[in-house]
């Protein structure tokens, strides 16, 4: 895979080219955790709709799992790092206040000579990716193309205090391939966004991983920007495709941000209120007609409310358009910038090529604080070749389940050494998957030098 030269004309089909995720081969299962916290059975499997929560020791940290995954990226497809023109990285969980984990994975492209490589990192909460991606793709539309490819690296290390939240973390990253004549293409002019000021998650305190967060609060802003992006998307999908009123039907498949998989059944079940309103004559909402003049934000806090739209949605819209999506999610828990890219590396990997061609995924990014977008891709080409590399379901099987009360002591020892210097990782360095890079030291300066275990 090889970057083209412009011609001069506009650049067509921009989009995916290559994608790879990357994630520890550590985790732990959220039955056995239920059990070691004391937390009621089916809490964090049910109501948070988790299986198992992938985790990393002191050997890992965002620079290390980022070089993992632009490697191996670069080294399934064959793609030459002087190729590269472009690469942003995606991410909230911050090493440095100044220097980006972009230049970190410079690094990388020293044997091949190409220092002219633009983009620098992106934050906000779980959206930097997202933003990220936006940003690869309008350089190669842009007069500033100069024909090379583009990297998009999203992810982050999902971490949190002991108590309620902790099963929502993870760990993982993904790595995207940006470029012309792309198999899945961005769709022009299908774009929703919306954005305002919260405080329901954030990260005041740099001593620490741990964020602040105002659950209800977090849960309510992904639902009202799911809500606000749902409304401005389908009207420019209206217009675009010049239709008087668009509906789910329009989309074969959604992957959306998962900080946990029930979130996402809620988010279908906002889709069916949204559709409910604008139709209400369709028999499929036969069983919730009460709600009628009930606004959508009455849901936020109306638990009734919000299960009867889950029962209206949940085989029409969840079973058959996204739970298919939700496939890494639920064995990895959030990866905050990774986590809408995880899905879509699950449902590419699950779904073959034949079925997903010409399909629209519509993909939802939400990041705290808040940021949030809606925009759809299609699919125009073979995708066997993604699925082959990403080959999620079989190496999710191929990891090490940890004890919970292992679990613990390496959160506990995380906190302990987090940002400390003159540091060696105490953790093993022999049960990693091939060829994942990992710390090695942490010198007087701050300075962290990596090593990388055996490809084979």
């Amino acid at each position: 895979m090889t970057a083209t030269q412009p011609t001069g004309a506009r650049p067509e089909n921009v989009g995916i080219l290559a994608m790879d995720v990357y994630f520890p081969k550590t985790c732990v299962d959220q039955a056995e955790l239920e059990k070691h916290d004391g937390a009621s059975t089916g809490k964090y499997t049910i109501g948070l709709g988790q299986t198992k929560m992938a985790f990393v020791d002191d050997r890992e940290d965002i620079h290390s799992i980022c070089l993992t995954v632009v490697s191996s990226l670069m080294e399934k497809y064959g793609v030459s790092y002087s190729d590269i023109g472009r690469m942003e990285v995606g991410t909230e969980t911050i090493v440095d206040k100044s220097k980006s984990v972009k230049t970190v994975l410079m690094q990388l492209f020293a044997e091949s000579g190409n220092y002219e490589v633009e983009g620098i990192d992106t934050t906000n909460a779980c959206y930097g990716g997202t933003n990220a991606l936006f940003n690869a793709i309008n350089w190669v539309e842009s007069s500033s193309w100069d024909g090379r490819l583009a990297l998009v690296v999203a992810g982050d290390l999902a971490i949190y205090s002991s108590g309620s939240a902790r099963p929502t973390g993870g760990a993982g990253v993904a790595a995207l391939l940006v470029g012309p004549n792309a198999p899945i293409v961005i769709e022009v002019g299908a774009r929703g966004t919306h954005m305002e000021h919260l405080y329901d998650f954030y990260k005041p305190d740099l001593s620490s991983e741990f964020p602040v967060v105002d659950g209800q609060l977090s849960v309510a802003s992904y639902l009202k920007s799911f809500d606000m992006c749902y409304q401005r998307y389908m009207a420019k999908l209206e217009r675009k495709l010049g239709l008087a009123r668009g509906d789910a039907s329009l989309i074969d498949y959604f992957v959306c941000h998962s900080p946990f998989t029930k979130q996402v059944q809620k988010a279908m079940a906002h889709i069916s209120m949204y559709d409910f309103k604008r139709n209400p004559e369709d028999q499929r909402y036969a069983s919730v007609q009460q709600y009628l003049d009930t606004p959508i934000e009455q849901s936020y806090t109306d638990k009734v409310m919000e299960r009867a739209f889950i029962g209206v949605s949940k085989d029409e819209l969840y079973k058959n358009k996204a739970e298919v999506a939700q496939y890494a999610a639920k064995n990895l828990g959030n990866l905050y910038c990774g986590s809408v890219y995880g899905g879509l590396a699950s449902l590419i990997s699950q779904v073959p090529s034949a079925e997903l061609a010409g399909k629209r995924i519509t993909l939802f990014s939400y990041g705290s604080g808040s940021a949030a977008t809606m925009f759809s891709l299609i699919v125009r080409g073979d995708t066997d070749a993604i699925a082959k590399h990403v080959n999620i379901v079989e190496r999710l099987a191929a990891r090490t389940e940890v004890a919970p009360v292992d679990y613990e002591k390496v959160m506990e020892l995380r906190e302990k050494t987090h940002q400390l210097r003159s540091y060696t990782p105490v953790g093993p360095t022999d049960n990693f998957f091939p060829g994942t890079y990992y710390l090695v030291h942490v010198d007087d300066m701050y300075r962290r030098q990596y090593a990388r275990s055996p490809l084979a």
